[in-house]
């Protein structure tokens, strides 16, 4: 290891910070959209509603059930035959992740939402509150707050996930990587490289989220 040639790495520090910044942005839209999302599926599938909540379970059960990586194929090659528009490698990304990690999300909420005691639902209602009112004022609040370490779990996993967009073209980090890697000749060198910071990332935060998750269990 000591014999390989480290010097691209400072020689692309530039490229790889863009790579490295488009991962991050990618992973921040994601999350939030997904759980935005997620929330409204969840609320779904718990629903009276039988229509509603069986679309909302085929939703969820489609894309659980599928490799993202084909969900990422599909929307970057269907699209532009369907619309005739191309949208792009990198925006196609957002898509797909968006709609893809809403589904997991949704399950994670929705386990939020009925550990929520019949109780506290009784409360709301004897408050006057509709049932958009309990969800925003009562439930919601709380099913947040329980599955808060799971959702950033979830969350970090995603980050891993961007790494599966440099198969349509995307430069995230892993992407930049790989053009560094092929133009430098430098395969072992970048991809250790890469291999590091991700693990350096994912690593730190779930040892904090598991901290946050300590920590919400002795305030319970």
């Amino acid at each position: 290891m000591m014999q390989l040639d480290w010097s691209a790495i400072p020689r692309s520090a530039d490229f790889l910070w863009q790579g490295f910044t488009y991962s991050l942005t990618l992973t921040g839209f994601a999350m939030t959209v997904g759980i935005l999302f997620g929330t409204i599926l969840a609320m779904a599938r718990l629903s009276s509603n039988a229509l509603l909540s069986n679309l909302a379970a085929g939703y969820v059960n489609l894309f659980r059930s599928i490799p993202l990586v084909l969900v990422i194929f599909w929307f970057y090659i269907l699209v532009p035959l369907i619309t005739g528009y191309d949208v792009g490698a990198e925006r196609s990304a957002y898509v797909t992740f968006a709609i893809f990690e809403a589904a997991y999300y949704c399950e994670i909420m929705r386990a939020g939402i009925q550990s929520i005691s019949r109780g506290q639902i009784g409360a709301g209602q004897a408050l006057g509150f509709t049932y958009l009112q309990n969800m925003r004022y009562v439930i919601l609040p709380q099913a947040f707050r329980n599955v808060v370490p799971l959702l950033l779990t979830q969350t970090i996993v995603l980050f891993q996930d961007t790494s599966l967009v440099y198969v349509v073209g995307a430069t995230d980090l892993l992407g930049a990587a790989d053009k560094i890697a092929h133009r430098d000749n430098a395969l072992v060198v970048m991809y250790t490289a890469v291999a590091v910071i991700y693990f350096v990332i994912s690593f730190t935060l779930s040892r904090a989220v598991k901290r946050l998750h300590a920590r919400i269990a002795v305030i319970r």
